[in-house]
């Protein structure tokens, strides 16, 4: 009886002992992270920019959107003076 329970407590070390990560895995996963960490950092800022770049171009687009309403907003008055310059034209 002694035998067995002092075999399977060796056994119970043994299998923690190889069971458990060395210091070299351990540093090894923390560069890992530290990598994906800068990682992150650098998509983040990316995706920072990019934001600023589309919010830019979507106000840049408005404007000229405006502009662009203004244009035939124009356009259409002239039409209309023209065409009524036009009828008055034709009257005399």
């Amino acid at each position: 009886m002694k035998k067995v329970i002092k075999l399977s407590m060796i056994a119970t070390i043994a299998t923690l002992v190889v069971g458990c990560a060395s210091t070299s895995d351990i540093a090894n996963l923390q560069s890992q992270i530290d990598g994906l960490k800068t990682s992150v950092a650098s998509a983040s800022s990316d995706a920072q920019s990019a934001l600023s770049a589309a919010n830019d171009a979507a106000a840049k687009a408005a404007a000229a959107e405006a502009a662009a309403n203004r244009a035939a907003q124009y356009a259409q008055d002239t039409n209309s003076k023209l065409d009524n310059l036009f009828k008055k034209s034709m009257l005399k």
